[in-house]
């Protein structure tokens, strides 16, 4: 896991807890991309309505990877405003994560990312610059599943277990 460190750090709770500790965060997220835990990425259509869509992602080197084929409203809504939303209810706290998503076709990156995906029990394999597997994703569409990184510039943190509180986190990237 690589060291990424907030700019700053807002204490949003109003209830008296101290500021959360944004290794925590980063704790919940390395937990891996397993069935348990859907992300939900927020995009823009054109007209400007919002789509909300689960996808499977994971934490890896600062950042976030998930899966989509290049067809599905998701991806056609990356390809003309990259900036959205991830949001995650993990175990001891839920996070909504501010940034922007963009195409990987690095081949060590969609190894490295097939390799956790696999992890979590996703067979997934590196074909060409994208993902397949024997069977279908329900919200990426069918195959192949083309990688993203999302890399976020702010955090919100709300702790579902003690030590409670709200943060946001702020990231110069």
């Amino acid at each position: 896991m690589t060291d990424l460190d907030p700019s700053e750090t807002t204490n949003l709770d109003r209830c008296g807890s101290a500021a959360l500790e944004w290794n925590r965060a980063k704790a919940a997220m390395a937990l891996g991309a397993t069935p348990e835990f859907t992300y939900f990425l927020g995009t823009c259509r054109p007209d400007g309505t919002p789509h909300a869509a689960g996808v499977g992602a994971q934490w890896m080197d600062g950042d976030l990877y998930f899966t989509s084929n290049l067809a599905t409203r998701k991806s056609r809504d990356l390809a003309a405003n990259p900036r959205c939303t991830i949001s995650v209810r993990l175990p001891g706290i839920d996070l909504v994560l501010d940034g922007s998503a963009a195409r990987v076709s690095d081949a060590g990156v969609l190894d490295k990312v097939a390799a956790g995906f696999r992890a979590g029990g996703w067979p997934a394999e590196v074909e060409g610059d994208a993902l397949t597997a024997p069977f279908c994703a329900p919200s990426a569409g069918p195959p192949p599943w083309h990688v993203f990184a999302f890399k976020f510039r702010s955090a919100v943190g709300v702790a579902t277990a003690e030590p409670y509180g709200a943060t946001r986190w702020r990231f110069d990237r």
